[in-house]
């Protein structure tokens, strides 16, 4: 197999994985599962669900949710792309005097260090990453893993 058959496989097999973990339904399944948890804390928020070329797959600000939410939750969820981690671990690292610190000043504010960022792993490869934001920190977070569950347990 020469060098443009393998990119060729390669590229089907990431189109063919794309396809089946970023389908519609599963998309909104877990927004669905997202909301819902949302509403038992009695909050809106904006879910983002990303994959690892960084292309949103799909984004839901509730009615209620606050503004602000719009825009950090896409930062949450490339966080957890760009870190390879949840954003609620960045919060340690970036405290004054530890290994991270001020990197958000050197991202230019793209970086969001604190809950409601999670990436999506399979396989030990991550396929993209959910963002969550609207609620106090824990709320976000406690969402966000509601979400990841809903999308890990899913099969199309």
């Amino acid at each position: 197999m020469n060098e443009e058959q393998l990119k060729h496989v390669v590229k089907s097999v990431i189109e063919k994985q794309q396809t089946s973990y970023f389908s519609l339904d599963r998309m909104e399944r877990v927004i669905h599962s997202a909301v819902q948890t949302a509403k038992s804390f009695g909050i809106g928020v904006t879910i983002v669900i990303m994959r690892e070329d960084q292309v949103v797959q799909m984004s839901y600000h509730m009615p209620s949710a606050n503004l602000v939410s719009s825009t950090l939750a896409p930062k949450k969820a490339w966080s957890a792309l760009a870190m390879k981690q949840p954003t609620i671990q960045l919060s340690k690292l970036v405290q004054p005097g530890a290994e991270l610190y001020q990197i958000e000043t050197m991202m230019g504010g793209q970086l969001a260090t604190f809950g409601g960022g999670i990436p999506l792993e399979v396989d030990g490869h991550i396929i993209g990453a959910i963002g969550v934001s609207g609620g106090a920190v824990a709320e976000d977070q406690a969402i966000c893993e509601a979400a990841v569950n809903a999308f890990m347990k899913e099969s199309d």
